[in-house]
């Protein structure tokens, strides 16, 4: 996936978690985060960061925060919403017959329904922004819907779908993702209660540059 027009900024502060302040070419703008996460580990003051410039002329925010550069480390895109789109393009090349995002399976809404011939597939999709000691963690805050997706998935493979869980990692040089049980100690266990009901998880590595981001 592309963005359309790309600007380099200095981040100053994040009033909540909507918002950030930001230098842009010396003026401080209110800009908009894609990432209603923590982030506190990436948006420290001081760090550099990517910006795309809106197209909405009428839109309070000029611009989106979407990537910033990790100290000794590298960009990490932090678009919550860069995941859904790079797997799209990414399943358009693989060889299913039919691809379906936004399927509602029991009480939830899983990211995308697939076919092969006869065969059934569900995969939810997570993205990763969270980085300790080159290794992925998730989530980087409690997330009761990825625990109630997980047990869903649990519950397609009794039914006869193929079920995966797909981790986008939205860095370069990590291709491991844990789950994060200091923050949600239940995604841990739903995880691994998924994994033993036969739910496959999926580390999806990404080329990551400050205009595109795309999965390997």
């Amino acid at each position: 996936m592309k963005y359309n027009e790309t600007v380099v900024g200095e981040f100053i502060n994040r009033p909540n978690r909507f918002i950030a302040h930001v230098n842009i070419n010396g003026k401080t703008e209110t800009v908009h985060v894609k990432n209603t996460g923590r982030c506190k580990e990436l948006l420290l003051p001081g760090v550099k960061v990517i910006l795309e410039k809106a197209t909405n002329p009428d839109r309070k925010t000029g611009y989106d925060l979407i990537a910033v550069y990790k100290e000794n480390f590298g960009l990490i895109n932090i678009d919550s919403q860069a995941p859904n789109k790079v797997v799209g393009e990414w399943l358009e090349k693989q060889d299913y017959t039919f691809v379906k995002p936004e399927y509602t399976f029991g009480k939830s809404r899983i990211d995308f329904y697939m076919e092969k011939g006869d065969e059934q597939f569900l995969l939810e999709v997570k993205g990763c922004t969270l980085e300790k000691g080159g290794v992925g963690y998730f989530p980087d805050a409690p997330t009761e819907r990825g625990v109630k997706h997980l047990y869903e998935l649990s519950e397609a493979v009794k039914k006869g779908y193929n079920c995966f869980l797909a981790f986008v990692i939205q860095m370069e040089g990590v291709s491991e993702v844990l789950p994060n049980e200091e923050i949600h100690k239940e995604f841990g266990v739903a995880l691994r209660h998924a994994v033993n009901a036969g739910v496959k998880v999926l580390f999806l590595k990404c080329k990551v540059e400050e205009d595109s981001l795309r999965i390997l």
